[in-house]
């Protein structure tokens, strides 16, 4: 087992909602989303761990949570051995070249009145980190993601670039620190389904080279289990299952991981499989159900205990890990 580079504990974010004059005379008591409350897991180095379930269900949060791109409300963040958490930012800044973020839209995250040579230089601009061998860096990091030859690019915009050329920029930027950590939030979800998996081969090489770790934020779970070496199903703030990714793809014990499964197309439509139905939406954030998060929705309800009380997070088999009243009596 190798040595974690991010362990969060307990972590929570909850953003506080905004109320007009006349309901906050008729509610004195402060709202909050809780986009993030209460979880745990870590990253170990040269790993792609992760992150997945619906939209709103608290993973882009976490993402930069981590990065401190946005403070915790609670919790613990731990990076390389040091506690990171309530760092003040002169004293985080020469961590910040350590982690990077790679975002989800390529279209959104380039400026577009920026030459590629600005857009991947400009960390070490920020950092401080100018001189002689600024170029060479910036072609070295061209080169990692496969646009060659760099000196094409230099002087070109975004606007000059297929979608999956874009995002390799996005990600040379990202790499022109020499980052231990990268966040990548879902990386080619607004690509060509053609150009994906050039990107997501790009990640693995990345780890092969340079041993870096990744954060892989998604939805997708057939992705993931090409991609990732462990992952964390989350659900309404709350992580409800983790573990080795074929553990939990071939033997999902949550019913909310099995719904998701159960939702990812198949190439042989002949294939039997279990179909696992959830009904209704995602509640709100604001206030979500008590107990089990998932109860108003779960197709393995058990009644009194599951709208009662949240279910721990337990060990069931080696590394395996599920919050649901069914596993109760875990090893």
């Amino acid at each position: 087992m190798s040595e974690s580079i991010v362990r969060v504990e307990n972590l929570k974010k909850w953003f506080p909602v905004r109320m007009g004059f006349f309901r906050t005379l008729v509610s004195r008591t402060q709202l909050y989303v809780k986009a993030v409350d209460g979880i745990s897991f870590d990253i170990r180095k040269a790993e792609i761990f992760g992150l997945a379930g619906e939209s709103g269900s608290g993973k882009t949060t976490t993402g930069r949570v981590l990065l401190k791109l946005t403070d915790p409300t609670g919790g613990r963040i731990h990076f390389s051995g040091q506690d990171v958490t309530h760092m003040k930012l002169k004293d985080f800044k020469p961590l910040r070249r350590r982690m990077q973020m790679i975002f989800q839209d390529p279209y959104e995250s380039l400026n577009p009145q920026m030459t590629i040579r600005s857009i991947v230089e400009e960390p070490l601009i920020i950092q401080g980190i100018v001189g002689r061998d600024m170029e060479e860096r910036v072609f070295r990091a061209l080169e990692d993601v496969d646009l060659i030859p760099p000196e094409e690019f230099l002087s070109r915009y975004p606007h000059e670039l297929s979608g999956g050329q874009r995002q390799r920029v996005a990600v040379a930027r990202a790499l022109i620190l020499n980052p231990e950590f990268i966040v990548a939030d879902e990386p080619v979800s607004m690509l060509d389904v053609s150009i994906r998996a050039g990107i997501l081969d790009l990640m693995a090489d990345l780890i092969d080279k340079y041993g870096m770790s990744f954060l892989y934020i998604t939805h997708d779970l057939a992705v993931s289990r090409h991609v990732c070496n462990r992952i964390a199903i989350m659900y309404l703030g709350k992580i409800v299952e983790k573990g080795f990714v074929d553990d939990i793809i071939k033997e999902p014990l949550h019913p909310y991981t099995k719904a998701l499964i159960s939702a990812v197309p198949v190439p042989d439509p002949t294939s039997k499989r279990i179909e696992v139905q959830v009904k209704g939406e995602i509640p709100s954030p604001v206030n979500p159900p008590s107990g089990c998060r998932f109860h108003t929705r779960c197709p393995a309800f058990i009644g009194d205990i599951c709208r009662a009380r949240e279910p721990p997070i337990v060990e069931v088999e080696k590394g395996h890990y599920v919050a649901c009243h069914l596993h109760g009596d875990a090893k």
